[in-house]
């Protein structure tokens, strides 16, 4: 029991050959050694588990290997490489910046860099997560990072570059390290469970490195709770279980039953998951990358997309030649605005029922009416129900007979066709509305805003002209000043226009914002005493005239 050592140790790599997904910093690092040419400063960044510090000690241990092959590779056996391997080398220090980030641990640090390395040429000080610094530890630290004994090599590493001081970021030269994709944390997963005789298949490892996110270490920490779990073997549905990961076959039937219009069965699946305790928010998010995958499956030359094992592939691909790019299009468009008004849902539960309703409405199939054979023949109507409580097609109620004894979507899209052609015609139609109905739709826009009193105040009083113009329905839409007009057009103008578009069903609207005018009074009142007397002589020619025989003044 003592003896177990855990696979991200077990399986660390030792030379770069053996470093996951990082190849060209790799290959960089290595040329750097064979050319002599090694900077006083490295910075490692990148996401965690991708290989930072591994990579700092393998370059550690071949600067300081004694017998270096002919491409700088450690030879293994000089004393270096074997302390390296015994974990008890005095060439390479490791200091964890987020417990020991004071001003006094960096000069503690600073005094044991004048020492030379016992063993080896170079002293190799890794400093992890360095953004944890205090100020003042970075300025005690920035003097001996410009100008450091040359013996020594600092490597600092961090998951958040930005933090970092620029007067640090200038001294180092920086690698910047790359999650790790799917296929390389597959093929090195499934070397190590051949190595562990661990009987695992693709699916499963695949499930593994997706949860693992690009960090090699978390798909290897994963795998180990995954063997504790399920033993020497491993099976898809123990691993989902294990890792409460929503299995792609809910996904699979979900579209199966949008596509044949079954919402009936897509309520019963969402019941089935959220039963089994996964988060409604996630099932949704799952949804949508199914229907993303399903769009990359039916697009040639997007296979690379799809990290997938191949019977994955395959079913994809097929469930894909079945659905048409306008249904894939609407779907993502439904999936999506359910994802982010789910939060804001009194009940979540039926946001996402409505939207499976949505999705199960996509797929209209068209109602087939027999046709006898013959020149005069005329359609037969389809049978009446004789089902209790379905009413014949006769009926007063003017209700049409559903077919089976369930009430499926088929069946409801053939009792609705003849109602909502009217409205499909309507919708499809590009003719523009007429002036009345669009001043009509303004003032139910208002209302639009009740939960803003003053805004809907705004727009129901502000006076609105309709015109039409090159073939688009104009509204000018007239505030009181300029102000008013500059934040309608940053702040309001596109909803504005959504909405209006939205309500009369045809998206040739636009809205231009107008100052209004300041109108000047039809008769101008008399205020001073000469133009009242002005006034007065202009209206009435007996007054002019005896101002003119007395010769008054009248200024």
């Amino acid at each position: 029991m003592s003896d177990y050592i855990v696979s991200a140790r077990k399986y660390r790599p030792d030379s770069f050959e053996t470093l996951i997904g990082q190849d060209t910093i790799a290959r960089t690092l290595s040329n750097s050694i064979r050319r002599g040419q090694l900077a006083h400063a490295y910075l490692f960044c990148g996401p965690r588990g991708v290989g930072k510090t591994t990579t700092a000690r393998i370059f550690a241990k071949m600067i300081n290997c004694m017998n270096p092959g002919p491409e700088m590779e450690p030879c293994g056996q000089c004393e270096s490489c074997v302390s390296f391997q015994e974990g008890r080398s005095y060439c390479i220090h490791e200091l964890d910046a987020a417990s020991n980030n004071s001003v006094e641990d960096i000069k503690t640090l600073m005094e044991q860099v004048q020492v030379p390395p016992q063993v080896g040429r170079y002293s190799v000080y890794i400093i992890d997560e360095v953004h944890m610094l205090s100020q003042a530890a970075f300025n005690a630290f920035l003097k001996t990072l410009e100008e450091p004994p040359a013996h020594a090599i600092f490597i600092l590493a961090t998951t958040e570059k930005h933090k970092i001081l620029p007067t640090i970021l200038s001294r180092c030269q920086t690698y910047d390290f790359n999650r790790i994709g799917i296929p390389d944390m597959v093929r090195n997963l499934r070397g190590i469970a051949t190595k562990e005789g661990i009987t695992i298949d693709d699916e499963s490892l695949h499930v593994i490195a997706s949860k693992a996110d690009g960090a090699m270490r978390d798909a290897l920490t994963i795998f180990d709770q995954t063997v504790a779990f399920c033993g020497t073997e491993v099976h898809y549905e123990d691993v989902i279980r294990n890792l409460n990961v929503l299995d792609h076959e809910y996904s699979f039937r979900m579209v199966e039953d949008f596509l044949s219009g079954n919402y009936g069965d897509a309520f019963l699946t969402l019941d089935e998951i959220l039963s089994k305790g996964f988060n409604a928010l996630h099932f949704v998010a799952s949804l949508s990358s199914h229907l993303r995958n399903l769009v990359v499956a039916k697009t040639g030359g997007l296979e690379p997309l799809l990290e997938l094992p191949d019977s994955l592939k395959k079913r994809y691909a097929d469930q894909a030649s079945r659905c048409t790019h306008q249904f894939l299009y609407d779907a993502l468009g439904i999936t999506t605005a359910c994802e982010s008004g789910y939060k804001a849902a009194v009940n979540p539960r039926l946001h996402i029922e409505f939207a499976l309703m949505r999705l199960s409405y996509l797929v209209q199939k068209p109602v087939e009416v027999p046709v006898p054979a013959g020149k005069d023949a005329k359609p037969v109507p389809p049978p009446a129900s004789t089902e209790p409580g379905i009413l014949p097609s006769g009926n007063p109620k003017g209700r049409r007979p559903l077919k089976g004894s369930s009430l499926s979507m088929s069946a409801i899209m053939e009792e609705k066709k003849e109602e909502a052609a009217p409205a499909e015609a309507k919708q499809q139609s590009t003719s523009l509305p007429e002036d009345e109905t669009v001043r009509m739709q303004w003032k139910e826009l208002a209302k639009e805003y009740d939960n803003r009193p003053r805004l809907a105040s705004m727009i129901a009083s502000g006076k609105i002209d309709v015109r039409e113009e090159g073939g688009v329905k104009i509204i000018d839409f007239f505030v009181l000043n300029e102000a008013q007009k500059q934040w309608v057009e940053e702040k309001l103008l596109r909803d504005l226009e959504n909405k209006i578009r939205e309500m009369l069903s045809c998206p040739k609207i636009n809205i231009l914002v107008e100052v209004t005018p300041v109108e000047e009074s039809a008769e101008k009142v008399p205020y001073m005493p000469e133009e009242k007397a002005k006034d007065l002589m202009e209206k009435n020619p007996d007054v002019r005239a005896f101002v003119a025989d007395l010769g008054l003044d009248t200024k």
